[in-house]
């Protein structure tokens, strides 16, 4: 605890003990209230000015206090000052000491709280960011909820302060008419307790509970325009329709059939989607062919004779082409049907909240699911309409000759795998990135890591240069016809190939299938907007996936596949939040990258205090042994405790070995119980507890350890 927290402490205490010590709060009671009433407003009446303020310090300091007394203060108000001027006193005092009871409990207990429940409580904070002055409203009105502790409670929320006075001031104001209406017949009164009758707070408990009922009329009505030109059917064909037989899609589908509703899938290209055809299985399997080619340049540091094998390209991508055959049985039409999925060929487009037109024909379901996914980036670059550009979906079928010099636009992970690989199987590739560094996302020293090992095998980079257009030379002469112009400042450069890459990100595919015409939302990044149970603002239409976002990977679109499916087919018993805490990520390159969680630069970005502790692999036996002794394994921890914030992992399988730091974030498992796990030896999966006994190491106990020396010492007669 820092100074300035102690001292504000501590005066808090000593005035609290000092109101106890002299028995204060003998004085604030209703008795003495009515024997002294009269001697009070006379003295009232003839310093109304000084009255006034010193009530206003006592009634401050009791609220801002949490000291038992304000009910009596608010009948005093009333009785002494009379009913309008009482009224306004306690008014602007009860809401002015309020917010200082709820800015000490913020300044008092806010960081204390997040440290150690901020993950439990993550949901609850976004919730009051959004709907803070609903909720306080609603408290301030209902009289059941203690004030003081609204005003501590909400002192540990992000509102705002001064949306927290405004409200109290407007949300308290039922309750304290009340106490100043008795108050004016003071003398009647036998107990503050009776104030409130049942009819009384039934009442207050309703006009607490307005602002949500007139919200939920609100939503009501505004769901009632909406589905207004379309008529819901009777009766339904499906439980669920989903359009798009990518990941998300197919998981979805599966999840549905599983639990024996009715469900078809509607795919208008080919099973499996991107992942299969364009994405996740070819690129694999390229790098593959690639990681074999850098073992070659290897040959010498393991004992052969340094190989001078060239690739033969046309037969790497006929292979590339086999591993997508080889997988696509599993995503096949034959196997879908097999698990109960009624699988349709064709181009939806969704007419109504609950019918998709087909092949000509209305399919009717009591839900949609939109799994549409995304496509590659194409950028409003001067030219490049003249220049036959690749993308990481076109560039499988059209490149069966190796280029004679690619140009790669774009440094992220899609960019950096591609450039690498097809750099390694010989083809001289020139990457130029805008940023100052390769994966935006990941921190410099990580980025630094690849972009080094990039260069080592043979692609030039260009880092912090914009192309400003692209050239196309169609002349017969011509050696490399496409050009490049970039600009850094005031500094130009000129790059040049035969081909040219597009890998700047993918968006979604929202249009072309009746979404824009039903008014479907689309949230600011360009994917469908949803809510946290992955519906659209037609609560009939849901999204999952990289049409859906934030995240753009085939594992995160499987996982909010679950939701959509069972929030889809039981949202009318219960539905369920999707959860995006532990979700991670690996970059394909060499080294291979992979993080869970936080890195150092995005808990410095968004102020989330960490604690560090990085093990290096050159450290690590197997890695040594295996010629792979590049990278780290860093883990971020919130500080003077063992809960992991974020892992980052560099080097070989790093992919394969985040697996356990995202196991333990999900399940809440610190560092110290990867330590206590046995892990086998020699593996590089030893590293994920290395870094742990080095976590271990900088918290060893320094006086406990000073005493047992000293213990051993004795022990030896020393």
């Amino acid at each position: 605890m820092n100074q300035a927290r102690l001292l504000l402490l501590l005066a808090m205490g000593v005035l609290v003990g000092t109101f106890f010590a002299l028995d204060l709060d003998h004085y604030l009671s209703l008795t003495q209230l009515q024997a002294h009433q009269a001697r009070l407003a006379l003295w009232v009446d003839r310093h109304v000015v000084a009255a006034s303020l010193l009530f206003l310090v006592i009634y401050v300091l009791t609220t801002a206090l949490s000291l038992p007394g304000a009910a009596l203060l608010t009948l005093a108000g009333s009785a002494v000052f009379g009913i309008l001027w009482g009224l306004l006193l306690v008014s602007f005092a009860s809401s002015l000491g309020a917010t200082l009871a709820f800015l000490s409990a913020r300044f008092l207990l806010r960081d204390w709280v997040e440290t150690r429940f901020g993950d439990k409580l993550a949901s609850v904070q976004a919730g009051m960011q959004k709907e803070g002055a609903f909720y306080l409203l609603s408290l301030r009105l209902i009289p059941l909820f203690p004030f003081f502790l609204v005003n501590l409670v909400m002192g540990l929320t992000p509102i705002r302060v001064s949306t927290y006075y405004w409200v109290s001031q407007l949300g308290m104001l039922p309750g304290t008419l009340v106490y100043v209406l008795a108050g004016s017949e003071l003398a009647t009164l036998t107990s503050t307790g009776n104030l409130f009758s049942p009819g009384l707070l039934a009442a207050l408990t309703l006009l607490g509970l307005m602002p949500w009922l007139m919200r939920a009329l609100q939503r009501r009505l505004a769901l009632y325009r909406l589905h207004a030109p379309y008529r819901k059917p009777a009766r339904f064909d499906y439980n669920l329709l989903v359009i798009g037989a990518g990941a998300g899609g197919l998981v979805t589908s599966y999840i549905a059939a599983a639990v024996k509703a009715r469900v078809a899938l509607i795919e208008q290209h080919r099973m499996g989607g991107d992942c299969l055809h364009t994405g996740c299985v070819p690129s694999k399997a390229l790098i593959r062919s690639a990681r074999f080619a850098f073992e070659q340049r290897k040959a010498g540091e393991l004992g052969f004779t340094p190989s001078q094998s060239r690739a033969d390209f046309a037969a790497v991508m006929a292979r590339v082409a086999r591993v997508i055959e080889e997988v696509e049985p599993h995503d096949s039409v034959a196997r879908y049907e097999g698990l109960g999925v009624e699988c349709i060929q064709g181009r939806a487009r969704v007419t109504s909240p609950w019918e998709v037109e087909v092949n000509g024909k209305r399919l009717t379901s009591r839900h949609i699911v939109i799994a549409t996914g995304a496509r590659p980036r194409v950028p409003a670059l001067p030219g490049l309409d003249r220049v036959p550009y690749l993308t990481s979906d076109t560039l499988w079928q059209r490149l069966r000759e190796p280029p004679r010099h690619l140009l790669v636009l774009g440094g992220g992970p899609i960019g950096c795998e591609l450039a690498q690989s097809l750099a390694l199987l010989g083809i001289p590739v020139t990457l130029v990135e805008q940023g100052p560094q390769l994966l935006p996302r990941e921190d410099r020293d990580v980025a630094g890591a690849l972009a080094a090992q990039l260069e080592h095998d043979g692609v030039t980079l260009h880092l912090g240069w914009q192309a400003t257009s692209a050239g196309y030379m169609d002349g017969k002469g011509a050696n490399l016809p496409i050009r490049l112009y970039l600009r850094r400042g005031d500094e130009t450069l000129v790059v040049e190939g035969d081909q040219l890459l597009l890998a700047l990100g993918r968006e979604a595919n929202v249009s072309g299938f009746g979404l824009e015409a039903l008014g479907v939302e689309l949230a600011p990044g360009g994917t469908l907007a949803i809510d946290g149970f992955l519906a659209t603002n037609y609560p009939s239409i849901l999204a999952v996936g990289d049409v859906a976002g934030p995240y753009q990977f085939t594992h995160f679109a499987a996982h909010q596949a679950w939701y959509a499916a069972i929030n889809a087919l039981f949202g009318q018993f219960r539905r369920f939040r999707a959860d995006y805490r532990v979700m991670p990520a690996a970059t394909y390159t060499s080294p291979e990258i992979a993080r869970v969680g936080l890195n150092q630069k995005e808990a410095l970005a968004r102020g989330i205090p960490f604690e560090s502790t990085r093990f290096e692999m050159a450290e690590l036996d197997r890695a040594i042994a295996d010629g792979e002794s590049g990278g780290f394994v860093e883990v971020l921890t919130v500080p003077g405790r063992d809960r992991i914030l974020g892992a980052t992992i560099v080097g070989a399988h790093a992919g394969e070995r985040i697996a356990e730091f995202a196991l333990a974030m999900r399940h809440r498992l610190g560092l110290g119980k990867i330590l206590a796990t046995v892990h086998p030896y020699p593996t590089l999966m030893e590293g994920n507890k290395y870094v742990a006994g080095a976590w271990r190491r900088a918290r060893q106990p320094g006086r406990l350890l000073a005493l047992l020396a000293r213990y051993h010492r004795w022990r030896r007669g020393a």
